[in-house]
């Protein structure tokens, strides 16, 4: 499977730009028959040497904007996604997303008319201590949540083709659902200058909320990374 093509840029302006800042991420080996009711019937779960993974991943977006807004109006927020990896027929290797968390609700109702993402508007909050980043997200309708704190550590840098680090980090086109039909969207950044990362907490219903196994014992991997400048591209039937 070809894994470099989807990192290029696609051709032609985008239809926004953001920052994706404090990320962490944080994974899961999850079987892959809880996983696969989950996900639509033409994609296929991406697995890392036989093994799936369901990935939580807290962060900030800042200076949001679609390409004709003024940076003044620009919006920031905080971010959640509860996602796995999928591939269409052996190409395009992207993300499926179960849910999503904001804390604005302009932002979900954009995303939900506009990307057929399953966005969730939440009360959320993130703070530092040092180096430690908390991090919490609580549902506004539901109250499914999560609470995490971890610690970026070592410098790992750009992840190489052919590492765990590249597989899980680096992923650049999104898969959606609408009305039976299946979608496809595009972002463009910067290699993630991914870093290790030591998680002190973690407590989560999300993975419930969403009919998934609970996120429970110690993470197959946790990584982070201080953040990227992103482009976006609009989302197409595919």
């Amino acid at each position: 499977m070809d894994r470099i093509a989807p990192t290029r840029r696609p051709s032609g302006a985008n239809a926004g730009t953001q920052r994706w800042r404090n990320l962490a991420f944080v994974h899961w080996e999850v079987p892959v028959a809880a996983l696969r009711p989950h996900v639509p019937a033409r994609l296929e779960l991406d697995a890392w040497e036989g093994r799936a993974y369901l990935g939580l991943v807290p962060f900030e977006m800042r200076d949001i904007k679609p390409s004709w807004l003024p940076q003044l109006l620009a919006q920031n927020f905080l971010e959640t996604n509860l996602r796995t990896y999928v591939h269409l027929g052996g190409e395009e290797p992207g993300v499926w997303f179960f849910s999503l968390e904001a804390s604005s609700w302009l932002a979900v109702t954009a995303a939900r008319l506009g990307w057929a993402l399953p966005y969730h508007h939440a009360r959320m909050s993130m703070a530092r201590a040092g180096e430690r980043i908390d991090y919490e997200t609580v549902r506004q309708r539901g109250g499914a949540k999560a609470a995490m704190s971890w610690t970026p550590g070592k410098l790992l840098g750009a992840s190489q083709p052919g590492t765990v680090e590249h597989f899980l980090l680096e992923r650049y086109v999104l898969y959606a659902e609408r009305g039976g039909k299946l979608y496809r969207g595009r972002v463009h950044h910067p290699a993630y200058d991914a870093r290790e990362a030591e998680l002190h907490h973690m407590e989560e219903t999300l993975a419930a909320a969403a009919g998934l196994p609970g996120l429970s014992g110690e993470p197959a991997f946790v990584h982070a990374c201080d953040g990227v400048a992103v482009e976006m591209f609009g989302i197409e039937a595919v």
